[in-house]
C-alpha cells in the first residue's frame, strides 16, 4: 500500500509533475473558458435558462412599481376594490416569477446531466490511454475525486451560479437604474457601498481560491487513503495496523476540516461585508426618505416602491459572495480535471510510418529485441538505466524462459513487449515489424499477457476470462478455463457466471491466478507473455497446468519470466538478464554447466555466485 506520507505529498509532486498554477494567480475565468468545447452542445439551454432568470428577476422589479400604483393610488384614494385588483396583480406577478424560476431548473436539469456524464467518460477514456507511468505517478483517490466530485461541481456551478451571475449583475445594474429614478438621492444613498464591496469580493476571490484548490487536493489525499484502506482490509487486520491507519485517516480529514473551516471564515467575512453594509445604506435611505414624505417633499408610494425595489436588490447583493465562492470551487475543480486530460496520451499513439517489413523468416521472425535500454521516467539522472542494451531473439514457435535476480528488471521487459512501457531506445519487433509500427489495439491482440500480480475485475469468472478475447466463444472459454486448471470455476454457485468480487478477492490467490493465466491463453494469440504464471499454485496443480500449457505453448511464440526450475523447463531455451543485459542464452542444462550465476538462481543453496560454503574450498 502507498504510505500516507507519500499519499499526502501528492499535491505538491502534483503542482511540480504537471505545471499547476497557483489559484492565487491564475484566473478563474480563463480557466472555466477551457470547458467551452463542452458547454457548446448545451449553449441554446443556458441561454435560454438565463433569458427565463432575466425575465423572472424583471418580473421581481416590476412588483415595487405596482405597489407605488396601488399605495399612491387606490389606498390614497381609499378605494377598497382598487386595493383587491392590485392585491390580484401581485398576486399574479409573484406566481409568474415562481414560474419562469420553475422553468429555469427544468431547462437545465437534463443538459447539465449529460454534460457531467460527457465529462466523465472524455475523463475516463483519456485515463485509458495514459502511459502506465501516469498511473504508477498518480494516486488513485486523486483521479477518482477529478472524476466524480469536482466533475459535480462542475455541474453545479453551470446550473446555478454562471446564471444567476449574469441575471444578479444584471438585476442589480437595472435595480440602481430604477432607484435613481425614482429619487437619485437615496439612489446615491446606496450605491455609497459599492466600492468598498467590490474591494472585498476581490480580496476573497484571491484567497477563497487558493484554499478551494487546497481543499480539493487535500479531499484527493483522503479518498486515497480511504481506498487503500478498504482494499488492504486484510493486511490490516492481520498485522493489527487498524488503529495506525484510522490516526492516519484522522491527520488526513483535520487538515481538511481545518481547510473547509477556511473557506466558511473567508465566506461568512465577504457575506457579513455584503449583507452589512447595503443594509446600512438602507436604513439610512429609510430615514431620509421618511423625512422627505414628512416635508411633502416625497410621495408615500415612491418611498415603498424604492425601499421594495432596494429590499429586492438584497438577494442579488448578498449572493454574490456565495456565487464567487462556488465560481472558484468551479474553477478549481476545471484546473483539477484538465491537468489529467491535458497528460500526453501514451507516446506513439498513432503507428509510426516505417519501411515495409521483409516476409518473416527464421531469421528475422518471431520476438526480437535489438539495443533496447529503459530508464523510468522518474529516475535520478544518474541512476543506471533498468535495461541497458537488451538483444534477444526468441525464435518463431519457440519457448523462452527469462531468468535472472530479483530487481533485474524481468517484468519491465515484459512490459515494453504489449507496450505498457515504451523503450527508451532500441527497437522490438514481432515476425520482423516494429511494433511501434502497430496500432496498440492490434498490437495487444497479438501479444498476450498474464501478469505476475493477477488482478480481477468486479464481474462474473467468466467475464474476467473472455477479456482476454471479447470474441472469443463459450468452447474457448472452457478451453482456457481447463488449460489453466481452473475447473474449480464451474463448482461455484454459478459456474463462470459467478461474480468473483472486487479484485477477486473471494478467490484465493492460486485460483486468481489460475484465472489470469486463462485469460492470456483464451483468445489463441500468437505471442504470449507469462510473468512468473505459476508462483501462487501447489505443486500438484503447478504440475497439471504445466503439463497442459506445453500444448499452448507449442503453438505460439513465447517468453516465460520463470523464477523456479519446473517453469523453466517449459522452454526450449532460457536467457539470463544479469546487469540490465542478456549474459547468457541457451538450455537449462546448458546454462547451469557454463553459467554460475544461472546455477546459483536456479539451486537452493543460497550461497551467491563465486563464493564457496564455508569450510570448502573455493
Amino acid at each position: 500500500m502507498t504510505s500516507v506520507t507519500s499519499s499526502a505529498a501528492a499535491p505538491a509532486v502534483e503542482a511540480s509533475d504537471h505545471g499547476t498554477v497557483p489559484a492565487g494567480r491564475r484566473s478563474a475565468v480563463r480557466s472555466l473558458l477551457r470547458l467551452w468545447p463542452y458547454v457548446r452542445p448545451v449553449r441554446g439551454t443556458l441561454v435560454a435558462a438565463a433569458l427565463v432568470s432575466v425575465g423572472g428577476s424583471a418580473l421581481t422589479l416590476v412588483i415595487p412599481l405596482a405597489l407605488k400604483g396601488i399605495v399612491d393610488g387606490p389606498v390614497t384614494r381609499r378605494d377598497p376594490s382598487g386595493v383587491w385588483l392590485g392585491g390580484a396583480v401581485l398576486l399574479a406577478l409573484g406566481i409568474a416569477e415562481a414560474a419562469l424560476f420553475g422553468a429555469r431548473r427544468v431547462l437545465t436539469a437534463r443538459p447539465l446531466a449529460r454534460f457531467e456524464a460527457d465529462l466523465r467518460a472524455a475523463l475516463f477514456s483519456h485515463l485509458q490511454r495514459l502511459p502506465v507511468a501516469f498511473h504508477d505517478r498518480w494516486p488513485s483517490g486523486q483521479l477518482l475525486s477529478r472524476g466524480t466530485a469536482d466533475l459535480t461541481l462542475l455541474r453545479i456551478f453551470l446550473s446555478f451560479p454562471l446564471t444567476f451571475l449574469l441575471v444578479n449583475a444584471v438585476t442589480v445594474v437595472t435595480g440602481f437604474a430604477i432607484l435613481l429614478a425614482q429619487e437619485w438621492r437615496l439612489g446615491l444613498v446606496l450605491l455609497a457601498p459599492a466600492v468598498p464591496v467590490m474591494v472585498m469580493c476581490s480580496v476573497f476571490e484571491r484567497r477563497f481560491g487558493a484554499a478551494a484548490r487546497t481543499a480539493r487536493d487535500r479531499l484527493g489525499d483522503l479518498t486515497t487513503l480511504m481506498e487503500e484502506s478498504v482494499l488492504g482490509i486484510r493486511i490490516l487486520k492481520g498485522f493489527g495496523c487498524h488503529r495506525a491507519q484510522e490516526r492516519a485517516f484522522a491527520a488526513l480529514a483535520g487538515r481538511l476540516r481545518e481547510t473547509e473551516l477556511l473557506k466558511a471564515r473567508l465566506l461568512g467575512t465577504v457575506w457579513a461585508v455584503v449583507t452589512v453594509l447595503p443594509e446600512l445604506a438602507i436604513g439610512t435611505a429609510l430615514v431620509l426618505g421618511a423625512a422627505e414624505v414628512a416635508d411633502g417633499t416625497l410621495s408615500a408610494g415612491t418611498l415603498v416602491a424604492f425601499l421594495s425595489t432596494a429590499l429586492a436588490l438584497r438577494w442579488p447583493v448578498e449572493s454574490f459572495g456565495f456565487l464567487l465562492a462556488i465560481t472558484q470551487d468551479a474553477a478549481t475543480a476545471a484546473d483539477r480535471w484538465f491537468e489529467v486530460m491535458d497528460a500526453p496520451p501514451a507516446a506513439g499513439d498513432r503507428p509510426r510510418a516505417l519501411p515495409a517489413p521483409r516476409p518473416a523468416t527464421a531469421a528475422d521472425g518471431g520476438l526480437r529485441l535489438t539495443g533496447v535500454r529503459f530508464r523510468y521516467p522518474d529516475a535520478p539522472p544518474d541512476a543506471p538505466p533498468v535495461l541497458d542494451g537488451v538483444d534477444l531473439h526468441v525464435r518463431p514457435g519457440e519457448t523462452m524462459a527469462l531468468v535472472g535476480a530479483t530487481g533485474s528488471g524481468k517484468t519491465t521487459l515484459t512490459a515494453l513487449l504489449p507496450r505498457l512501457l515504451e523503450p527508451t531506445a532500441g527497437r522490438i519487433t514481432l515476425d520482423g515489424r516494429d511494433i511501434t509500427a502497430l496500432p496498440r489495439e492490434r498490437l495487444r491482440a497479438l501479444v498476450a499477457v498474464a501478469f505476475e500480480d493477477p488482478v480481477l475485475f468486479s464481474a462474473s469468472a467468466g467475464e474476467n476470462v473472455l477479456m482476454g478475447a471479447p470474441a472469443a466463444t463459450e468452447d474457448d472459454l472452457l478451453r482456457a478455463l481447463a488449460v489453466a486448471q481452473a475447473g474449480f470455476v464451474h463448482d461455484l454457485p454459478h459456474g463462470h457466471r459467478t461474480q468473483v468480487g472486487e479484485q477477486g478477492l473471494s478467490l484465493s490467490g492460486g485460483q486468481r491466478q489460475r484465472l489470469a493465466l486463462a485469460r492470456a491463453v483464451v483468445g489463441r494469440p500468437p505471442f504470449l507473455v507469462l510473468d512468473d504464471p505459476l508462483s501462487a499454485l501447489d505443486v500438484r496443480t503447478e504440475a497439471l497446468v504445466e503439463a497442459a500449457l506445453r500444448e499452448v505453448l507449442a503453438t505460439t511464440t513465447a517468453l516465460v519470466v520463470a523464477h523456479r526450475p519446473s517453469t523453466v523447463l517449459l522452454a526450449d531455451r532460457v536467457a539470463l538478464l544479469s546487469g540490465g543485459r542478456i549474459t547468457a542464452v541457451g538450455t537449462h542444462r546448458e546454462l547451469l554447466h557454463h553459467s554460475e550465476e544461472y546455477a546459483w538462481l536456479m539451486s537452493a543453496s543460497g550461497r551467491a555466485p563465486g563464493r564457496s560454503p564455508q569450510g570448502a574450498r573455493p
